[in-house]
């Protein structure tokens, strides 16, 4: 135990006053009543051994106990704790000899609690007082010397050596003071007599009486007695009982008899006539009691309140009818009731409890009062099911609020936690207490998005910023914790960064296209979209976005074969034996577009012939549509349209040469088959009438020549395949049309050559599984070919119409 002593001067007189320590961590201090509001009664944080700069972020208060006034305070500053409100002793613990005032110190993060104890020291603050400002004293003049005559004793508030101490009498001829102490300890004066009295010599006389307290200044009070000098009365007053006893119980109806004090006198007459009143009565019992002066009886006047005393003293005066009296002490014991429900005081709370909080934690302290006694104050505390909090018992009355379980502020953001308070008596008191607790947010939810995959269908040719979807992601944390923001990740599309193809509006999740997209360069791509929130640390989550491109037909169909190449052509061998229905050659073409939009249809829109030829509508394949006939014309031309099934259809056309002849030797009218039978041919075919008779003799030679070169070379050479398309000329484009076009079936034409002979067998069609036909089958000449192999030297102009054939 550690001793600190604090001087104080007050009235005159020097107090000292210690802090005691104890194990348990209460404090003691010990102080002088009526002390200046400021005054020190001692330094806490010292006393506790903890930092003054502590006091504050811990929130260091003192906090009463059943007690309204706050008579202490603490300096957060200095950790001084200060007198805040002037004590009177005698107000609150009346002639009590042990004053002790408690309270409770609290401090927080982490909650804790010490005990205060303060014991207020009596001062020397009140002077003696009478019970009455005169005393009539009637005494016959046949008392005898050393006659007694008891004087009323005065009341001193104060205790201990500042009550009454000593009793002073007025100096005269006939009295002299003897001062009587009671069983409980009070001092009263007795008039002796010293000196006979004579009523005809002197009938009244009066005496100051002073009493004493011992206090420092001494202080002192008066009373006048009147003395009346009467015949004989010899007998004074007898009370049945020294003390009288008796127990009431508190809210007792006003006018309840509480005791009834009797006292007997042996004179006769006036002299044997008693009367009773009260001697000694504190200013609070004659509120709440009355005294019958005939009877003696003692009834109820006021409210009596255990809790407001629980014991009243009272000294009762029988007097005779001169003057001879004698005095009793009444003690009236008052029984408590259950009459006060338990009170509740939320003394500590945290404002809010972070969701993640582990269980166990304390987040308030409360406190429980019940102003009865013994079992009626006694107190059970207990809390509503169904809420993750408990009231854990603590010191004395005090219990600490705990978590019991994890919080999720998703689930439940706010608690009202009711406490209920129940007492022992018969029958049980209770009241309840609300508390409203809020639960802080802590960032524990990353984004959710509402769907596990989006997907998304764009037209190609979008514009530049359009729409194309939207992402929503929901965060049920609160606040910046629960703000979403979208961003797409890094990535790569079609070996470009993902960021030069889509964006993504932050706020809103809306993606818009950053450019143009092109069905035929990609059909479709995948991005990765990330929600984050503004959490510490931030949360996210990813989700995929599908971008399907839908095709728009905006590709024209494309004719492989015939080659569209306007300095070369193709031609196709027709035998004059073909039957109806034979496959005589085949237009292959594709559309980059996909779908309906690629949907390829043939159609004939210009022939030589109308009635000998027709195409497949969906295949290309040109067949005869009767037997070859010797009337029809040996050379064919065929206008072909491809068009495609979009909306709106777009179509290109083709020129395809078909020759009707069964040998060689007929091959040099192939010059006129790329004319038409217009006005323009016929002017070519004057001219090159006019010029081959002046060059008949040389391209006779040139034809010689040729012949023997074509027989060195192979001549089967010349019309071997003319279907047949190298893989290489296909554009890179088209690898991947499904169904499309004409491409899926591919054929060979083959013409075999006898040796020595100009005569030729024809091959009929048979097909190539391949996807491509060996570049070796296919013909293509150009017209200085033709004019060397057929004698035709002049390079009419007529074969320069001729497009080359791919892979020759």
């Amino acid at each position: 135990m550690v001793h600190r002593g604090y001087v104080l001067q007050s009235y005159g007189f020097v107090f000292f006053f210690a802090a005691l320590h104890y194990a348990h961590g209460d404090l003691s201090y010990s102080i002088p009543e009526e002390m200046k509001r400021g005054s020190v009664i001692g330094n806490i944080a010292k006393d506790l051994g903890l930092d003054v700069g502590r006091l504050s972020t811990r929130k260091a208060r003192i906090d009463t106990e059943a007690n309204d006034r706050q008579y202490c305070g603490i300096d957060l500053r200095s950790g001084d704790l200060i007198v805040a409100e002037r004590i009177d002793r005698e107000e609150h613990c009346g002639d009590k000899p042990s004053c002790i005032f408690k309270f409770d110190l609290l401090l927080e993060s982490p909650l804790e609690l010490h005990r205060l104890s303060l014991q207020i020291q009596d001062i020397n603050d009140n002077a003696p007082i009478f019970p009455k400002d005169t005393v009539k004293l009637e005494i016959t003049e046949s008392a005898g010397k050393g006659a007694r005559y008891r004087v009323n004793a005065a009341h001193d508030a104060d205790i201990g050596q500042n009550s009454v101490e000593s009793y002073s009498l007025q100096q005269n001829d006939h009295f002299v003071l003897n001062i009587q102490t009671t069983t409980a300890g009070s001092k009263y004066g007795e008039l002796v007599l010293d000196k006979e009295l004579d009523r005809e010599e002197q009938q009244e006389m009066k005496l100051l009486l002073t009493a004493l307290d011992g206090g420092s200044p001494q202080k002192s009070g008066t009373v006048v007695i009147h003395v009346t000098v009467l015949d004989a009365n010899d007998n004074a007053p007898v009370f049945s009982e020294a003390v009288y006893k008796s127990s009431l119980p508190e809210n007792s109806p006003l006018k309840t008899p509480v005791i009834t004090v009797s006292a007997t006198d042996a004179d006769e007459g006036v002299n044997g006539e008693v009367t009773y009143e009260f001697s000694r009565l504190s200013d609070k019992s004659r509120k709440l009691f009355s005294l019958d002066q005939k009877t003696g009886q003692i009834i109820v006047t006021g409210d009596i309140d255990y809790e407001e005393g629980s014991k009243y003293e009272m000294f009762v005066e029988a007097k005779d009818g001169y003057g001879l009296s004698s005095d009793t002490k009444v003690i009236i014991d008052i029984s408590d009731v259950n009459d006060n429900a338990p009170v509740i005081y939320l003394k500590s709370l945290t404002d809010s409890i972070p969701e993640n909080v582990s269980p166990g934690t304390e987040v308030g302290i409360i406190n429980v009062q019940d102003r009865d006694s013994e079992n009626n104050r006694q107190v059970r505390c207990s809390i509503q099911q169904n809420v993750p909090f408990k009231l854990v018992p603590s010191i004395k009355n005090y219990y600490s609020l705990v978590t019991t379980g994890q919080l999720d502020r998703e689930v439940v953001s706010d608690y009202n936690i009711t406490i209920t308070a129940t007492d022992e008596g018969s029958p049980p008191l209770s009241s309840s207490k609300t508390i409203q607790l809020s639960v802080a947010d802590v960032n524990d939810n990353p984004p959710v998005f509402e769907e596990q995959v989006y997907s998304t269908y764009v037209t190609e040719n979008n514009k530049p910023g359009s729409t194309l979807c939207s992402v929503t992601a929901r965060d049920p944390d609160w606040r910046q914790n629960g703000t979403v923001i979208y961003s797409i990740l890094p990535g790569e599309v079609n070996g470009a960064p993902v960021s030069s193809y889509l964006s993504v509006n932050g706020e809103t999740g809306v993606i818009h296209a950053v450019r143009s997209l092109d069905y035929e360069q990609f059909r479709s791509f995948k991005v990765h979209v990330m929600a984050r929130d503004n959490g510490s640390p931030p949360l996210s989550s990813n989700v995929t976005v599908s971008v399907f491109i839908t095709d728009l037909n905006d590709n024209f169909p494309q004719i492989l074969y015939p080659a569209p190449e306007g300095n070369s052509f193709m031609t196709e061998l027709v035998p004059k034996a073909a039957q109806g229905g034979s496959l005589v050659s085949k237009v292959i073409s594709v559309d980059a577009d996909s779908g309906q939009n690629a949907w390829l249809s043939y159609h004939i829109v210009k022939s030589t012939d109308p009635g000998l030829f027709t195409i497949g509508l969906h295949s290309g394949e040109i067949r005869t549509q009767r037997d070859i006939s010797e009337s029809d014309n040996m050379k064919q031309n065929l206008i072909v349209a491809v068009k495609d099934n979009g909306q709106p259809s777009l179509s290109a056309t083709c020129a395809m040469f078909l020759l009707i002849s069964d040998n060689l030797a007929e091959v040099p009218e192939l010059k006129d088959m790329s004319h038409d039978d217009n006005n323009s041919k016929l002017t070519s075919y004057l001219i090159i009438a006019l010029v081959s008779v002046s060059t008949f003799f040389l391209t006779f030679i040139i034809v010689i020549l040729g012949v023997r070169f074509c027989r060195r070379r192979k001549p089967r050479l010349l019309f071997d395949g003319a279907v047949a398309i190298p893989s290489a000329y296909l554009p890179p484009n088209y690898a991947e049309v499904d169904g499309t076009g004409t491409l899926r079936s591919t054929y060979n034409y083959d013409a075999y050559l006898t040796t020595g002979s100009r005569t030729s067998d024809f091959k009929f069609v048979r097909s190539y599984n391949d996807s491509t036909l060996p570049a070796d089958q296919t013909l293509r000449k150009s017209p200085s070919d033709f004019a060397e192999a057929f004698g035709d030297s002049d390079g009419s102009p007529e074969w320069k119409q001729w497009g080359s054939l791919p892979g020759g």
